[in-house]
């Protein structure tokens, strides 16, 4: 398996020949990602499902199943265009299958950001393979229960998150490793702290961190 962290939530996920892209949104750079297995958004803030630029990313790739969370497929339905039946609702507890790879969607809501602001529905996504590590995106939410999983990706800084939620969310999964993401609104300056707790304190003795930004595909 490889992992290719493209900016804020945005990750490419290779693995047994599937190709798949993760909460393209508007803080991330996949316009050159082509030969795509499925599209995949968890929900549908535009810092995860970019509409302007949705209908140009299903154009570039038309073999691409697009699975959506509920209320995201709704919302993005103008926004698809021409390729607006393309769109799939994904629900969780139902298993989707992309040839060898399972995709298990999970969660409900989206978390709380304030008395102000409505909540949506958020589902995280995880990836499974024989053979490979399994992965966990959990979209905008902490509150999932994904099972157990080798990779999380850990939303590092948000306005409904607080270091200690981040922190007590990485323990509660207890994965081997967790790979940044959600990291958009953070500067070159404050990103190391945010990185520093989870590393630290992530686990019991540390958590083995993979901060991939900027690194292109890695192998997990």
């Amino acid at each position: 398996m490889q992992i290719t962290h493209l900016g804020h939530s945005c990750v490419l996920l290779e693995v047994a020949d599937q190709r798949i892209l993760i909460d393209p949104g508007t803080l991330s750079d996949f316009a050159d990602v082509r030969d795509l297995t499925a599209v995949v958004g968890t929900h549908q803030h535009p810092d995860h499902v970019d509409p302007a630029r949705l209908a140009t990313l299903l154009s570039a790739n038309p073999g691409a199943r697009v699975l959506l969370e509920g209320q995201t497929a709704a919302a993005v339905t103008e926004a698809a265009g021409d390729h607006a039946e393309r769109l799939e609702s994904m629900s969780s507890g139902t298993d989707i299958l992309l040839g060898p790879v399972s995709l298990s969607p999970v969660g409900q809501r989206h978390a709380v950001i304030h008395d102000y602001v409505p909540r949506i529905d958020n589902t995280g996504v995880v990836v499974r393979a024989e053979g490979e590590p399994s992965v966990f995106h959990p979209g905008d939410a902490l509150d999932a229960e994904p099972g157990p999983v080798d990779v999380l990706l850990v939303p590092l800084s948000a306005p409904w998150a607080r270091v200690s939620d981040t922190v007590e969310f990485a323990r509660r999964i207890a994965p081997a490793r967790a790979v940044p993401i959600h990291d958009g609104l953070l500067n070159d300056n404050g990103r190391p702290t945010y990185l520093r707790h989870l590393t630290d304190f992530g686990a019991d003795g540390g958590l083995e961190v993979l901060d991939l930004r900027g690194a292109g595909a890695t192998a997990l």
